[in-house]
């Protein structure tokens, strides 16, 4: 399998590079974005659509619940039909659904919004990487380049309550989406011009639509499971039948795909140990950062006393020296080999997780500061883990093997979430029962979930060395040849 590639002609070549990162990197924080900016203004749109708390808390799932779902079928879709066409048609339909969302009276048409933004950002998503993956051809500067993704992405998780906060406190709810618009419209419009269309370009170009359709309800079926578990019970008979569908619906998916002339996905990726290793290790990730990230927030409301905004800017440190080590992570790890840079980063990560379990119910935010710096350096330079298993994967396979490793990370951040409550919520149930003030009891559940979830984030660390090791000649070799430029 080859790719082709067609370039705009509409920006002088050497600046087509720079101004086609620029469009995926606005996409990327847009989608990103999305995932938490609505959680601090629930209160206010609850109170004036007069949503039930189901009702509310779809306006936040229905996004999540969707993205994930389709993120997977989002990239074999952009390798078949064009990582361009793609990533303009879901994000028009994002930037259409923002406005819709905006403009909502109901909570019918504001969860269906919500749903059509998942949609448009499964679509975008996987076609970011795929695309700088066809853009830059040289494996330095492309390392370079999803270093400046990732970096955006990480600004864009911690700034969205930090903006949702203050739009919907010092404006309204209803700007968390129209500020989508006039960004998603100028990303349109770069994006089509600069842009060079990459896509699978031998054989005919057939969709593998068994397996496309029985991966999206696979997913569907787990992410509702772990969104609504909580809620309906984990015994419940819904949620049952939700996990063993996800199982039998995977287990049909692999078969299918063993089978088919033309997979969705080539099963024998996943005997490439840097792609297995590196997505053990992106799981591990998500499921330490994001899991805590969300307990976190708890613990500086209801422990601390923040208000939301102030809740906001206590992440935004983090954020942002997680942003500058996604920028300088690529010169470290060609310095050192990715492989080492990745199992430190992470176990930096670990250790900056497992010293917020240290703090006390009268932290203040300065003591907050040094926990949460380490844990953004160690995010930021966890980034050579996604540039090597690009570098990798067939480029073919680009789409859809950031599908995989998107809709990995989704899941294992629900996942972090679902696990890590349930420990807080065991360990806070017997210290109530035996009398613990209600505050202390939070604390000492939210603790054990740290530490759990530092161990975790730790284990990746191993996972990361022994998946990356195999790059570790491929980067020594590309530091000793001459930097190539972009076509």
């Amino acid at each position: 399998m080859t790719i082709t590639g067609t370039g705009s002609k509409s920006a002088p070549p050497a600046l087509r590079p720079r101004l086609t990162l620029l469009a995926v990197a606005l996409a990327t924080f847009m989608t990103y974005l999305d995932n938490n900016i609505v959680n601090v203004a629930t209160p206010a749109i609850q109170k004036d659509l007069h949503l039930s708390i189901s009702g509310l808390e779809w306006v936040v799932s229905s996004y999540i619940l969707v993205f994930a779902s389709l993120l997977l079928a989002g990239g074999r879709l952009a390798d078949v039909f064009g990582r361009k066409r793609l990533f303009l048609i879901g994000l028009a339909l994002f930037t259409v659904a923002s406005l819709a969302a905006g403009l909502a009276g109901d909570s019918a048409t504001l969860i269906g919004s919500r749903a059509l933004q998942g949609l448009g950002a499964a679509l975008v998503t996987p076609t970011t990487l795929a695309i700088i993956s066809a853009t830059y051809t040289n494996a330095r500067q492309r390392a370079a380049a999803v270093g400046i993704w990732s970096g955006v992405g990480a600004l864009a998780l911690a700034v969205g309550p930090l903006l949702g906060g203050l739009l919907s406190q010092h404006a309204s709810w209803e700007w968390i989406f129209f500020i989508n618009v006039p960004v998603g419209v100028a990303t349109f419009a770069l994006g089509a011009r600069v842009i060079g269309e990459s896509r699978v370009d031998s054989g005919p170009r057939r969709l593998d639509v068994p397996g496309l359709v029985t991966s999206a309800l696979a997913l569907f079926a787990l992410t509702f499971a772990l969104i609504e578990g909580e809620r309906r019970g984990w015994t419940s008979t819904l949620i049952l039948i939700s996990f063993a569908v996800a199982i039998g619906l995977a287990v049909a998916f692999i078969r299918i795909e063993l089978r088919s002339a033309q997979p969705m996905v080539q099963i024998s990726l996943f005997a490439e140990r840097v792609f297995t290793g590196g997505l053990i290790a992106l799981m591990m990730w998500g499921f330490g950062l994001f899991g805590i990230y969300f307990f976190t927030s708890l613990y500086l409301q209801n422990v601390l006393g923040f208000s939301p905004t102030k809740a906001g800017l206590a992440f935004l440190p983090m954020a942002l020296l997680m942003a500058a080590g996604a920028v300088i992570s690529e010169q470290v790890s060609r310095r050192l080999g990715a492989h080492r840079v990745v199992a430190v980063a992470m176990l930096l990560m670990g250790a900056g997780i497992a010293s917020v379990s240290l703090l006390s119910a009268d932290a203040t935010f300065l003591d907050l500061m040094p926990s949460f710096a380490v844990i953004g350096i160690g995010g930021g330079l966890t980034v050579p883990l996604t540039a090597s298993v690009l570098d990798a994967m067939p480029r073919e396979e680009a789409g859809v093997a950031s599908g995989i490793f998107n809709a990995s990370r989704e899941v294992a951040g629900l996942l972090g979430i679902t696990v890590i409550g349930a420990i807080l919520a065991a360990r806070q149930s017997g210290l109530l029962s035996g009398g613990t003030a209600p505050v202390d009891a939070f604390l000492g559940g939210y603790r054990v979930g740290l530490l759990v979830a530092a161990a975790l984030v730790a284990a990746g660390a191993v996972a990361a060395y022994v998946g990356l090791r195999a790059t570790a000649a491929r980067t020594e070799a590309a530091a000793r040849t001459p930097e190539l430029a972009d076509a």
